[in-house]
Order: structure tokens, then sequence, then C-alpha cells
């Protein structure tokens, strides 16, 4: 399913740099034949693909090339030299601080979505969702529901994804803030790479639709544009508020190689890899930190706030955004 999915969403790609250059035929920008090939969060896949990519080729002049996977699953295909895209977007820094110093030195953080449960309207378990939705149940009936023996609970693979860490320690916090047993940690989740309930982040969504799933973990982001019904969590434990990293950084994981991770804020995070088409990739970035990339993303559900440049040689076309 995974690699379907990928190629999907190359062949979107493609489709994007063909618009890119009508866009500039038809007198948009100054013709270049450099491209923004864009390794992105699985998240961002609905947003890049459907809005920010053909709208960036069409007004830019440059063509635009995306694909989209786990974080840092990805990090780990561009230090391998396995992919080679000149943009980085990221779900947290850490997959980014991955790649420096050999492949870029710096990124930007511009918005941010918390974690939700998304659930289908239509399984047996969709009323009782709907009510603790509505506040009309507790929100620890959430957790006790999902330990149910039968309910098929999906998420994404923390040794890959962000989203996947983020919801294993939301679990973990929800568990310890709420006084719930803490055997419901294992219970909901089992093993890290739990094979029953952990998919690709470009397909969960789809399975869940699909109703091959009762609930999954979302971006907030992601339940707004798939229209999907869901259970917001409280901002202590959502990670989608970069005041309260102290807090979620109380939460950790071991991943499969022995890694000890904590909890980070999920912000929105991106840089320029090496220096091909560097002109393309400057100003994608540059397009989503100016007014129409910031009004596309808070359409799309993210929070966006003023850019925070973290490392050095930012290129000033990008810090100079407006």
């Amino acid at each position: 399913m995974k690699s379907s999915r990928i190629r999907m969403v190359v062949a979107t790609g493609v489709s994007a740099l063909v618009l890119g250059a009508c866009g500039a035929s038809t007198g948009a920008s100054p013709v270049s034949h450099q491209t923004a090939n864009v390794a992105y969060a699985g998240s961002l896949q609905l947003l890049n693909e459907g809005t920010i990519g053909p709208a960036f080729a069409t007004t830019s002049g440059y063509g635009y090339l995306g694909r989209g996977a786990g974080s840092f699953g990805l990090a780990k295909e561009i230090a391998a030299g396995e992919i080679t895209p000149n943009v980085f977007e990221s779900i947290g820094a850490a997959p980014i601080t991955e790649l420096e110093p050999s492949k870029t030195s710096w990124y930007v953080s511009f918005a941010a979505s918390p974690i939700v449960v998304v659930y289908n309207p239509h399984t047996s378990y969709a009323p009782t969702l709907a009510k603790i939705s509505q506040g009309k149940l507790p929100l620890s009936r959430l957790f006790s529901l999902l330990d149910s023996k039968g309910f098929l609970l999906g998420r994404t693979n923390p040794n890959t994804d962000p989203q996947g860490q983020a919801f294993y320690e939301m679990v973990e916090l929800a568990v310890g803030r709420m006084h719930l047993p803490s055997s419901l940690v294992k219970g909901i989740l089992g093993a890290l790479d739990n094979p029953a309930e952990v998919f690709s982040e470009t397909s969960l969504e789809s399975r869940l639709e699909a109703g091959q799933l009762d609930a999954a973990s979302a971006f907030q982001s992601q339940a707004i544009q798939l229209h999907l019904p869901y259970i917001a969590l409280p901002a202590t434990i959502n990670f989608g508020d970069p005041r309260l990293a102290k807090d979620y950084a109380s939460a950790h994981l071991t991943l499969t190689d022995g890694t000890v991770v904590h909890g980070v804020p999920l912000l929105v995070d991106a840089t320029v890899l090496g220096h091909h088409d560097a002109r393309a990739a400057d100003a994608f970035v540059r397009y989503q930190l100016r007014s129409s990339g910031r009004r596309a993303f808070i359409h799309a559900g993210y929070t966006v706030f003023e850019p925070i440049f973290v490392g050095t040689d930012v290129p000033r076309s990008v810090r100079n955004a407006d």
C-alpha cells in the first residue's frame, strides 16, 4: 500500500510540474526550468498536492514535484542518497536535524496542528465516539473504548513518523493525567510497531474511510480537510501548542533501535537541501511564508505563527519573505 501511494503522489507532482510550465508560458512569471522537488510529511499530502504545489507552480513559473511519506523515513532516504529533493518539510524538527550539517544547517517553523482521534461514522462504535466528541461522555471513556476487544485502531509507526511517536506519547500522557490504569498504554497500543494497527501515514485515513478501522490517529488539519468526525484532545496532551513543550517532553518512548525520544510540539518545519535548483527551492519555502501560503495553511486547519528561524545560513530571500 505504501509504495503504491507514493507512486500516486509522485504522479500528481509531475502533473503539477507540467502545470507550472504552462503557467510560465502564459505569462505568470519569468520562465524557469528549475523545479522545487519537495519531500514532505505524509500529513501534508492533501495540502501540497491539492493547493500549494499547483498554486506555487502557476504563480512562480517554477516546476513542482512532490513526494509524501513519514518524516523520519524520508530523512533516512535523503541521508542515504536514495532520493534527492531540494526541499524537505517535516513534522517536528528532529528529522531535519538528522541531516545536519551535511545537507542543511537551518530550518523554519511556521505552522502547527494538534493530534486528534478521527473515527468512522458508520461503525458500531460511532455513537459512543460521537458522544465523547460532543462532551456528553468523559474523555476517559475514549481510552477504555480503544482498549476494547475487537476495536480496530490505526496509527503510524513511531520508528519512521513523528505523528506515530506523538500518538504513542499522547496515550501515555492521557493515562497519567486522567489517573487511568497504566496497563491501558500497552493494552491500547501493544508493541511499538504492532502490525495490527500500524500503517503508512499516507494510507491511514483511506483505510478508515473504507471501513477497515474504527478510529485512527490524525492531525486536526487532516480531519478538517477530509471532513472526518474527530475527537479533540486537551492542549496538554495533543502536542499542538509550542508553549507546552516542557509538558510534552515528560512523555517518552524507546524506538526499536534503542533510541529514546521525548515528546515535542508538532510543528511544520521546512528547509532547503543542497544547491540543486536552489532558486526554485528557496521560492517554494518563501511561498509558504507569504500571505497566500499562510492562508492555505489556515484554510486547511493549521494554526500559523510568525516564522521561527533556527540554525545558520538561512537564505536571505527566505528570511525576508513577506
